[in-house]
């Protein structure tokens, strides 16, 4: 077991520095670079589900690629900061994001039957395993 000694005197004080101070020293260095989604992958038997949380995001922005064994998921949202006459913008914070994540999966996939779902931020890829990767039922006599 570990144990971890902190300073309990002013410990919100504390964090509110180091993050500020952090994000100062290192927060323009990851600004434009992609976001991986969060992704729940699941093996059906016959098929892989895949769901990535993708927020902000309309489905003419995404862009899904398969290749054999390998998954690419791309998408970029645009937020519009337009003000109207005699507006002033006091606070903008929402900006474009940009996703991507590529994974490999265990067996090739029958891109030809696969099926791309999206629905309030989340995408649904159902992707079929190809009829080699599945197993074979033998009959016994």
């Amino acid at each position: 077991m570990n144990v971890i000694l902190r300073n309990r005197a002013f410990p919100l004080l504390q964090a509110r520095a180091f993050d500020s101070n952090f994000e100062r020293l290192v927060g323009g260095l990851l600004d434009g670079a992609p976001l991986a989604p969060r992704m729940n992958v699941v093996d059906t038997g016959a098929a892989y589900r895949i769901e990535a949380e993708l927020p902000g995001v309309t489905r003419e922005e995404i862009r899904l690629s398969v290749d054999k064994k390998r998954v690419t998921i791309e998408a970029e949202s645009t937020v519009a900061n337009e003000l109207a006459e005699g507006e002033k913008a006091l606070l903008t914070e929402r900006s474009a994001t940009k996703y991507s994540r590529a994974l490999t999966l265990a067996g090739e996939v029958d891109d030809a039957a696969a099926v791309a779902k999206f629905d309030n931020g989340v995408l649904t890829l159902t992707l079929p395993k190809k009829a080699a990767d599945l197993p074979k039922q033998i009959a016994v006599q």
